[in-house]
């Protein structure tokens, strides 16, 4: 059967309307595919940009770790500080080695300013600070901190040699386990002001002289000879073999300080806060003494006992 113009003319609309439908159907894939191309694109772009900040992030932090670890390392360096007005001024007037000081920013009083004129002159670093940066150095600071070198201990040879300068007959104190820093400070302030000639301390089970130490001796650790041995006993056997009598402090022993002769070269021994003088250093005293108690405590702050026995010692030695 012969098609009719019009079937005909019907059929090439329908062929011609699919073509189009077609058409649009491959170019809304083709949008619908370069609109997923450009989302990738973009959220590639964005974990890039993402992750170029997180990297940032992490080299700023090693950065600014970095610089902690500097300032850490510097600080560790000097290994010790002065703090404290009395301290750092005594400090000065010494003339040794100061590596820098900071002063606390803000409005200046009293002393502090004597501390920065003197600072000053000797052309040393003077940093000013918060006061947070000083509370992360040291306690009870008053404004000011001295970073030094590490304490330099002597020789006992030094000790002996002071008392020869100013020709008199050796006063020592030995410490047998001193460990709070308060107590070595306070017999270290007293030892000074009494005219000792040096002071004997072991490496171990004693404090050493840190910056308490220093700030509770008001400065007398810039002027005190202080020697720190490895046996104490061996040390006590040397001093003998130099001369000095060996006074140990024992609260059970007999003799009572006042009726001792301290007169002459001689090493008074201070045990430790709570058990005294160890078995042997006790073992190696040519003479024990005590302190008498009248009260219901029966024992004394190691560094009062220092100090009572110091003076007994220098009122008897004129």
């Amino acid at each position: 059967m012969r098609e009719s113009y019009r079937d005909k003319r019907n059929r090439q609309v329908r062929i011609g309307r699919e073509k189009n439908e077609k058409e649009d159907r491959r170019k809304d894939d083709r949008r619908q595919d370069d609109r997923r191309r450009n989302d990738r694109r973009s959220e590639n772009r964005s974990i890039d940009f993402t992750n170029r900040r997180k990297e940032d992030r992490r080299q700023d932090e090693r950065r600014t770790g970095d610089r902690r670890i500097e300032n850490i390392k510097e600080e560790k360096s000097y290994e010790d500080i002065v703090a404290g007005r009395n301290a750092v001024l005594e400090l000065l007037k010494s003339g040794k080695d100061i590596n820098k000081i900071f002063v606390e920013r803000g409005e200046k009083h009293g002393s502090i300013n004597e501390i920065i004129a003197k600072s000053k002159d000797a052309k040393l670093v003077l940093v000013e600070v918060d006061k947070t940066k000083l509370d992360f150095m040291a306690e009870n600071h008053q404004g000011v901190v001295a970073v030094v070198p590490p304490f330099n201990y002597c020789e006992i040879e030094d000790i002996l040699e002071v008392a020869k300068e100013r020709k008199e007959d050796p006063f020592v104190l030995v410490l047998d386990g001193i460990e709070d820093p308060h107590n070595l400070g306070s017999i270290i302030r007293t030892a000074e002001t009494a005219g000792v000639h040096g002071i004997i301390i072991p490496k171990r089970r004693n404090v050493a002289v840190n910056s308490t130490v220093v700030k509770v001796s008001t400065g007398a650790t810039t002027y005190m000879k202080i020697a720190r041995v490895n046996n104490i006993n061996e040390t006590i056997k040397k001093l003998k073999e130099s001369g000095l009598w060996m006074i140990g402090t024992d609260s059970e022993a007999e003799t009572e300080y006042y009726n001792q002769d301290l007169k002459g070269p001689l090493a008074i021994i201070i045990g430790s806060e709570g058990s005294g003088m160890s078995k042997l250093v006790k073992e190696n005293a040519d003479i024990l003494i005590s302190i008498p108690m009248k009260g219901e405590i029966t024992s004394l702050n190691a560094s009062v006992s220092a100090g009572i026995v110091i003076y007994e010692a220098v009122k008897q030695r004129g």
